[in-house]
């Protein structure tokens, strides 16, 4: 027998599910089935009972079960042994990435180093360790982390809580270390003939065009409300998160941590506005959302063209990139040298903040990707903040690509 067909089997007896089993194994679910069955052949016994809608385990699959979980920890330990034998010389490291969560910051961020770029630093201090990376939904990667499958991983938060005392969802999650990243606050992107494009006071949503240096130069200063750009370089007045009742949004999938804000602000606000289309990334939001499917609800995407971009409020949804990673469990030492490297590089919104030089027009700090931010402030009477670093990149979820340093 093979450890991976043991594995298979625990996660499967686990879980209850084949195809749950194999997506967080990154595997197809015939192939895990398979190398089931050849476990099972090779006992001779069958392990699990699939007459039902749920996997169970049969009594020889209950008897065998704890040796199988006692084989991989046998082996996990092995390993890890080994290479803190070998020091750092070699290793693998399998890190989660939300789908969306940008690799390669926009240019005008250059000041905070991408996750491309802080990885690639990391290599050239360790040539010896690979890794893979794989885009999911936080949920799945939560799971992940929990189950093994995963060492480390950016998430989204909040997150549903699991009801734990050890758990809210936001600060805490239970049986996993948080090291928060960057805070951003989502705002409503409206087609730019939607009801909700337009001000209060019946601005017209077509506006002025973009570039027309005179309008913007016509604006006070200290009148300014919030600091957001509508799509046409103008200041966006705020718009109450109630006031999306009854229209069609644009949204990530249930498990992610925008998904999970927008809901906790909606139900605050009492609004029961439908989910019309939903997509894996910001930058599909937002493309989505200028062709008319509905308001998307994500972070700042900056000027697109085709929408209006209107921050929310009453509450201000609040969005949170963290670091997480197992905490019942040691590190292996690659895993520890990767998370050391990562919060070094990524201190995290409570880090001291260089100071911004004054000008005429107030510039917000951007929300790099994996930089210090500041928390949002709907009273802030600043102006041009640049797009979250959270748009400027479109991925799919569940792909996995690989690198090695061999």
């Amino acid at each position: 027998m093979e450890l991976r067909q043991l594995q298979y089997f625990a996660t499967v007896a686990q879980h209850g599910s084949f195809t749950r089993a194999a997506q967080l194994l990154h595997l197809t679910q015939p192939g895990v089935s398979s190398q089931i069955r050849q476990l099972e052949r090779e006992l001779g016994h069958q392990l699990l009972d699939r007459s039902g809608r749920t996997v169970r385990l049969t009594p020889a699959g209950e008897a065998v079960l704890p040796h199988a979980r006692a084989a991989l920890a046998s082996a996990e330990a092995a390993r890890r042994t080994a290479q803190e034998f070998g020091g750092l010389q070699r290793g693998h490291v399998r890190l989660g990435m939300v789908a969306g969560a940008a690799l390669t910051p926009p240019s005008e961020l250059g000041t905070f180093p991408g996750l491309a770029t802080t990885l690639a630093a990391f290599r050239q201090e360790h040539p010896g360790i690979d890794f893979s990376l794989t885009e999911d939904t936080t949920a799945r990667m939560l799971a992940a982390l929990r189950d093994g499958h995963l060492d480390l991983a950016v998430i989204g938060l909040p997150t549903e809580a699991s009801g734990r005392e050890d758990d809210n969802g936001w600060t805490t999650l239970a049986g996993l270390t948080v090291h928060t990243v960057l805070e951003v606050p989502l705002v409503a992107a409206c087609p730019e003939r939607h009801p909700l494009a337009a001000a209060p006071g019946g601005a017209d949503p077509s506006g002025p065009a973009p570039g027309d240096t005179a309008s913007i130069a016509a604006l006070p200063v200290a009148a300014l409300p919030v600091a957001v750009l509508d799509g046409r370089g103008l200041p966006a007045t705020a718009l109450p998160v109630a006031a999306l009742d009854g229209h069609a949004l644009v949204s990530t999938p249930r498990g992610t941590g925008m998904r999970t804000a927008l809901e906790r602000a909606l139900a605050e606000a009492g609004a029961h506005p439908a989910i019309g289309v939903e997509a894996a990334a910001p930058p599909q939001l937002a493309e989505l959302a200028a062709h008319g499917l509905g308001v998307a609800v994500l972070p700042d995407p900056g000027v697109v063209p085709g929408l209006r971009i209107r921050p929310l409020a009453d509450p201000v949804p609040m969005v949170r990139i963290a670091l997480a990673w197992p905490a019942g469990r040691p590190a292996s030492p690659p895993t520890a040298a990767l998370v050391s490297h990562l919060r070094t590089a990524y201190p995290g919104p409570a880090a001291p903040q260089p100071p911004v030089a004054a000008s005429a027009a107030v510039t917000a700090e951007p929300a790099a990707a994996f930089g210090p931010a500041a928390a949002f402030d709907p009273a802030a009477a600043t102006v041009a903040a640049a797009p979250s670093a959270m748009c400027s990149s479109a991925a799919a979820p569940s792909r996995t690509s690989r690198s090695s340093g061999k």
